[in-house]
């Protein structure tokens, strides 16, 4: 399979020397380059690339105004590369990949390709599922409500419990107890009433474990407990919030309002 990237940077150098240090990967393949944030919007809509090798400070639209400005599509994968250190969090709850430093280490570099990777073979491998659903919904419809039936699937291959290791501790969290979880690059922020904690694991892994009757991805970044929802609130763009018990809102976007409505009321 071959990963068709774009990289976006304000300066001349740095795209050459990320493109050098690209060509190592024989299955990437760097099919535009962009000097500023609104060419890059620009391309990223037109070209749909893969994942896209971001700079985060370039004058005028800056690497996370890029990312907010392609959010209306099915948005690529971002690899944040920059100088300045600061910015990481912020690049993790874009939901980022990774978050190169300037110069990029070629070991760092190497371990993000493989992340790109994962994440790749993750999305096809469930848009198959999808298409194989979709044939299957044609031409055998009752076999096909036996997969998509929900009130049908078993409860017990989904975890009751959950080990998470945290600050060099090990922490036991009851499932129903989890109120939302955010995705944080290759982390995931778990919360319940009482505490937060981080667990590594990718957001494709951690719903696999989840009943989807109880746990809901309402958002690229975001997984809500449906039974702690008390409340939606629309919003702009036909976007709306979730008011959870504890008080806490998270957004559905728009390409989760429907799944979501299925199961709220």
């Amino acid at each position: 399979m071959t990963i068709r990237a774009i990289i976006v940077d304000d300066e001349k150098l740095a795209i050459q020397g990320l493109q050098l240090r690209l060509q190592a990967f024989e299955d990437v393949e760097i099919i535009d380059t962009c000097a500023n944030g609104r060419e890059a919007i620009r391309k990223i809509k037109t070209l749909k690339p893969d994942v896209v090798f971001l700079d985060i400070q370039m004058p005028g639209f800056d690497g996370f105004s890029v990312v907010k400005g392609v959010m209306e599509i099915d948005p690529p994968l971002i690899v944040f590369v920059t100088a300045f250190q600061e910015h990481a969090i912020r690049a993790f709850e874009a939901n980022a990949v990774n978050y190169l430093m300037k110069p990029v280490d070629e070991d760092k570099l190497a371990d993000t390709i493989e992340r790109i990777r994962v994440r790749l073979a993750e999305q096809k491998s469930s848009e198959e599922a999808e298409k194989l659903l979709n044939v299957l919904a044609e031409v055998a419809p009752d076999a096909a409500e036996e997969f998509t039936d929900g009130d049908g699937e078993s409860t017990e291959r989904f975890e009751k419990l959950i080990n998470v290791k945290d600050r060099g501790q090990i922490f036991r969290v009851e499932v129903d107890t989890i109120e939302r979880i955010e995705a944080a690059g290759d982390y995931m922020c778990i919360y319940t009433a009482e505490n937060s904690l981080i667990l590594r694991e990718t957001m494709k892994d951690l719903e696999r474990r989840l009943d989807p009757r109880v746990f809901q991805r309402v958002h690229r970044s975001w997984i809500v407990n449906l039974d702690q929802v008390r409340q939606v609130k629309p919003h702009t763009n036909g976007e709306c919030f979730l008011v959870l018990d504890s008080g806490a809102e998270v957004k559905v976007s728009r390409s989760y309002r429907d799944v979501v409505a299925r199961f709220v009321h």
